[in-house]
């Protein structure tokens, strides 16, 4: 993953996080981001820009709101990195447990 660094970062932010995660349940515009959360539409507007430049969310414009989502090639990447950070974890757990194994 290219830009797991920015992902990374994007989302160590606890209020950034809180505006990823209200976007699970589908599309928002900045003002219904905001007015569940205590923080301005301006910050939301900020935190929105820094998940869309990490790739985890993009925006499309509905008459004068712009609404946004999360990106499903974004997210995908994502789990794509935690997938192979697993996968090599368990095989070098199951190389250290043969070894282990071997020499009893």
């Amino acid at each position: 993953m290219a830009n797991a660094e920015r992902v990374f970062a994007a989302l160590t932010d606890p209020t950034r996080r809180a505006v990823f995660e209200r976007l699970r349940s589908g599309p928002r515009s900045v003002g219904e981001i905001a007015n569940v959360l205590p923080v301005s539409r301006p910050a939301v507007s900020q935190h929105l820009r820094v998940l869309k430049d990490a790739g985890l969310v993009t925006e499309r414009r509905e008459g004068t709101r712009r609404l946004y989502r999360i990106d499903p090639d974004g997210l995908a990447a994502l789990r794509d990195y935690f997938d192979d950070f697993w996968n090599e974890a368990l095989a070098a757990f199951k190389a250290a447990a043969e070894s282990e194994g071997s020499k009893q």
